[in-house]
């Protein structure tokens, strides 16, 4: 009895949330261009080419795109720091021309989601081309040992104890969930535009 009451005092609360279900759409594609488009424009900045080397470089899929993906760890900057023979490696290594194609296959993605408004159907291919890209990105927490912390005398490391790069991969899962979510929506939407009424059929 009391959880029914409860209920019906939540009820009204309840409906203003289902009501929201159209701008809670927006905000979240809002969101996912926001990220896509900021961080794939950040891969024309050295510091950030240089930061992800840890990831191609140990990735199956992505290690092909560095000259030396195995050489990354004695070249590694700081972000913020300038060493210009680490920063001479990296050109030599092929770690900025990687980090464009990343940074705009990622810019595309993005500019594909935020498309869904002028037509659903690039909503469409956009949200799946993210979900993939999400995949890839949780693929990571397997590839990259830099993912967990490492056993350098503390009493917690390896998994599942994540370190700073480990929970920023982690976080991908909600992108992930998020791409599919849009996705459907602006398959919805695409369907919804497609569906031709009896009355139109015969004009």
């Amino acid at each position: 009895m009391e959880f029914n009451a409860m209920q019906q005092t939540l009820r009204p609360i309840l409906e203003r949330l289902v009501s929201l279900d159209r701008a809670a759409l927006t905000l979240t594609r809002l969101g996912l261009v926001t990220v896509t488009l900021w961080i794939g424009g950040l891969k024309v900045i050295p510091y950030e080419a240089e930061g992800i080397t840890p990831f191609v470089a140990n990735s199956p899929v992505m290690r092909w795109l560095y000259a030396d993906p195995d050489g990354y760890r004695a070249h590694r900057n700081a972000e913020g720091v300038l060493h210009e023979v680490n920063r001479a490696w990296h050109a030599t290594n092929g770690t900025y021309p990687a980090a464009l194609l990343i940074g705009a296959t990622i810019v595309a993605i993005g500019i594909l989601i935020a498309l869904h408004w002028v037509s659903p159907v690039l909503g469409v291919l956009g949200g799946v081309a993210l979900f993939a890209m999400s995949l890839v990105t949780l693929s990571f927490l397997v590839t990259t040992p830099e993912s967990f912390v490492p056993a350098l005398g503390g009493e917690h490391h390896g998994f599942p104890y994540l370190s700073g790069v480990g929970r920023l991969v982690l976080k991908d899962a909600i992108m992930m969930g998020a791409s599919l979510v849009v996705a459907v929506d602006s398959a919805r939407v695409t369907l919804a535009r497609q569906t031709v009424t009896p009355s139109a059929a015969h004009t």
